[in-house]
């Protein structure tokens, strides 16, 4: 039987990091769930052993339904008829295996019939569920909605929607409009109160909403009459129960054609304000992306995956002038780079998301009870590193997915441009993840201040002191002397004091910092298990190694005057 989970061991080799003792710690508050949930763990190897089985179920879901409906669901893709949207057939069976295994509402508490997840293993649910399918991501991966309902919403809110979700409703996040894409703060959906009826009314069209025909929707609106800023919108709860919202057409996308991206119809939508008003843009929208962010950069690592799998098999079956193309120098060294940029994507994608663990079970504790100071250090500092990480995971990520589905097809040749084969669809799918959720270059911007703040070079310093194998001493070594060089880049472009200059070369800076992060990790890895991540290690770090020089001689040579060859 195929298993995504077990096939993998690079997953149960993440899951196993040091750092999973403490969220643990921090998200079972000492395991008091056991005396009120017989499936709640007892200890720590307990709390371990739940991840693993519960992602063994996910991994065999993945590998014997999910994946076996993928290209059934990608051509039969769902419809809109009478403003309602129907799932493709294998998408409605695999939410219906999904919800009779109870991987719906993962990350949510036990009392909300959850399964109190870290973000870890949850995101390890995505980076497995996506490998099989990334369209049916977008639709699975949309409860982590429930996290934004779970941090803002009222009590009654989160009872009534939360245990809907963990019960297997499902959920969107209406954002983007038709004037408003990137630019959030221009939507202008309406959001009116009645005094008389003592609830909010939605008036207006959104665009590009995955999964619109939800049953439970988040919705930016503009609940401040006058405003045209991102100061006069609220979030509110759309539930679907409640009618009000049509969908006027399904899109057609070139790639993920199982998930029905909506163009919606808002006519007096009967919604209820979730949190406070004027914080919608400001506040929830930007933890709400940020978590969706996190879900874009396992969904590329598991198209990555995909990609790779599909090559190496082609690659060894197929044979020219006599022998398996694999045996070919040019072909070989295509897969080794395949890989080496899948496991350095996963590797951060972890970092990040245990990052996102730490602070948010203690931002979870302070609604509890007060931080002691040391706790208190302890969420400033993994909030911090969660911000600055999480726009590299997804840019770099996302990037690593469209090359690996590219270089996929290419290995296939001729018979790879044919839907005959799944790595016409996977390259298909691939080219979203560095669009939507804020493009590539987005994430450039959110990411340039941790360089131009030095919060990079501080991190990459950290990994110089860590231990490492003796045989990775050398790879150790050559990331240092990058460091170097990039931090000798950086003050060259923080010291012209010129924002034009910073922001043409901030792609080329950001890319570097990438690159040597993830080249420490590989390291790291490598030291602990050489067998599965030694090669990549390797690879990566000689790539990165070119690819940062490229950066800087290109940065090294430039003029602000040269400025004017690339204005239009």
């Amino acid at each position: 039987m195929a298993n995504f989970y077990l096939d993998t061991p690079e997953l149960k080799h993440h899951l196993s990091h040091p750092l999973m003792k403490r969220i643990v710690e921090l998200k079972e508050r000492n395991y008091a769930d056991k005396d009120n949930f017989d499936y709640a763990p007892i200890d720590f190897e307990d709390a371990m052993d739940s991840y693993d089985k519960v992602l063994e179920i996910v991994g065999e879901i993945c590998g014997e339904i999910i994946a076996p409906n993928a290209e059934n669901v990608d051509h039969e893709g769902p419809v809109c008829a009478n403003n309602r949207v129907t799932y493709a057939n294998g998408t409605a069976a695999n939410l219906e295996a999904c919800r009779k295994a109870g991987l719906m509402g993962m990350a949510m508490p036990r009392r909300f019939g959850g399964l109190n997840f870290p973000i870890t293993p949850y995101i390890m649910a995505a980076d497995i569920v996506s490998r099989s399918d990334a369209g049916f991501e977008n639709l699975w991966g949309l409860q982590d909605c429930a996290e934004t309902i779970y941090e803002f919403a009222n009590e009654d809110q989160k009872k009534r929607y939360i245990t809907r979700v963990c019960q297997g409703e499902t959920m969107s996040m209406d954002l983007t409009e038709p004037d408003a894409g990137s630019d959030l703060q221009a939507v202008m959906l309406k959001a009116t109160y009645s005094e008389k009826d003592q609830c909010w009314y939605l008036n207006g069209v959104k665009r590009f909403i995955t999964n619109g025909d939800s049953d439970i929707h988040l919705v930016l609106a503009r609940s401040e009459e006058g405003t045209h800023d991102g100061r006069g919108l609220s979030m509110f709860i759309y539930d679907k129960r409640n009618g009000g919202v049509n969908v006027r057409r399904i899109e057609n996308k070139m790639g993920i054609k199982g998930s029905p991206t909506c163009e919606l119809v808002y006519k007096n939508a009967k919604a209820e304000l979730c949190g406070d008003r004027k914080l919608g843009l400001i506040k929830y929208v930007m933890a709400l992306m940020n978590g969706a962010r996190l879900g874009i950069a396992a969904q590329s690592v598991g198209i990555s995956q995909a990609a790779y799998n599909e090559a190496l098999a082609y690659a060894q079956d197929r044979k020219q002038f006599g022998k398996a193309i694999i045996e070919f120098p040019a072909v070989a060294e295509i897969l080794s780079l395949m890989k080496a940029k899948l496991d350095a994507s996963r590797t951060l994608l972890y970092e990040t998301a245990r990052f996102v663990d730490v602070y948010k079970a203690l931002d979870d504790i302070a609604k509890e009870r007060k931080l002691t100071p040391e706790e208190r250090a302890e969420q400033k500092t993994f909030a911090k590193l969660a911000d600055a990480f999480t726009p590299l995971g997804k840019g770099m990520g996302s990037e690593f997915a469209n090359q690996n589905a590219y270089d996929c097809i290419q290995i296939h040749g001729g018979s790879g441009f044919m839907k005959d084969y799944a790595c016409e669809r996977i390259y298909r799918d691939a080219r979203i993840t560095s669009i939507y959720e804020g493009t590539t270059q987005l994430q450039v911007v959110a990411a340039i201040r941790y360089v131009t703040t030095g919060a990079y070079l501080n991190r990459i310093k950290e990994y110089e002191n860590m231990p490492v194998a003796p045989e990775m001493e050398g790879l150790h070594n050559r990331l240092k002397t990058m460091a170097s060089k990039y931090a000798a880049c950086v003050a060259q472009i923080t010291e012209a004091k010129d924002q034009e200059l910073l922001d043409f070369c901030a792609r080329r800076l950001v890319e570097m910092a990438a690159h040597i992060i993830m080249g420490h990790l590989l390291v790291q890895d490598a030291s602990k298990n050489a067998e599965l991540f030694g090669t990549s290690a390797q690879v990566y770090v000689r790539y990165a190694e070119s690819e940062v020089e490229k950066h800087i001689n290109f940065i090294r040579k430039f003029d602000k005057d040269d400025l004017a060859y690339y204005r239009k």
